[in-house]
């Protein structure tokens, strides 16, 4: 059992809040039951730690379940302890680590891909993981993140995916170009979503052929030079007097609207 909230084992699982730690270890820390259960049941061979309180796992007890049936230990710790490896104000008391997975580009644009999601120097966590998690909901084959975007396994981008980080291949790091050329020669229209473009409701007739949709800058949107190698820009209206849309809403509209087109509605 460990007390202390300054244990070691402690205070290594609290520095993969730092992206360089992250890096260093190639590892990330995964918090809470619902984050925790999905990784144990898409990907029960990336964990390499589980903390909890004894309080916790009584709570969540299919969390326990898969944590005996997965063959994994958990080591117990106090609140404070499992507080201070979590990056929350209200931790949930289970706690986890797990290697990074990264998938291959190429490998996202193998096998005739249909919706994929492209972001572009997305920066809020908040947004990617939404924007994961949507993307999961609405069955697209994998996601791109460029090497201007927030790190896929900062913690609030985990949290915000409520576990989809899990369930779909995801690129990191790559470069905007390589993506774009990959998708096209992949069969896929490549589409912008941005306010400089025509409406999207006119245009629905281009989502129901393979489409990777890109997602740009919450402040700033997509560059001339991204949106000179799409082959359509697009924009979700707006009929009520909001000044704007959130990136995470915009790009829910956008994929659902896809997901819709390609199942025949």
């Amino acid at each position: 059992m460990i007390e202390s909230a300054k244990n070691q084992r402690v205070r290594d699982v609290r520095r993969l809040s730092q992206k360089n730690a992250r890096t260093e270890r190639g590892e990330f820390v995964i918090e809470g039951p619902q984050a925790v259960r999905e990784a144990l049941l898409a990907r029960p061979d990336l964990v390499t730690e589980l903390f909890a309180t004894p309080t916790a796992l009584e709570r969540h007890g299919d969390v326990a379940d898969l944590i005996r049936e997965t063959g994994h230990e958990v080591v117990f710790a106090s609140e404070e302890a499992v507080a201070a490896m979590s990056d929350t104000r209200s931790p949930q008391g289970i706690v986890a680590v797990a290697r990074q997975f990264p998938t291959a580009l190429k490998r996202v644009f193998e096998g005739a891909p249909k919706l994929v999601a492209i972001l572009e120097e997305v920066r809020d966590p908040g947004n990617l993981g939404t924007i994961i998690r949507v993307a999961d909901a609405a069955g697209a084959d994998a996601v791109v993140l460029t090497g201007r975007t927030v790190d896929l396994y900062n913690p609030k981008v985990v949290r915000a995916s409520t576990g989809s980080i899990f369930h779909l291949p995801i690129a990191v790091e790559a470069d905007f170009d390589d993506a774009a050329v990959r998708a096209k020669q992949a069969g896929m229209r490549v589409l912008a979503a941005d306010i400089s473009g025509r409406d999207l409701v006119e245009a629905r007739e281009l989502l129901a052929e393979p489409t990777a949709w890109v997602f740009g800058n919450e402040a700033h949107g997509l560059p001339d030079e991204v949106l000179a190698q799409c082959d359509d820009t697009l924009i979700v209206p707006i009929y009520g007097r909001a000044e704007s849309m959130n990136l995470a809403t915009a790009a829910s509209v956008c994929l659902y609207e896809t997901a819709f087109s390609q199942r025949g509605r």
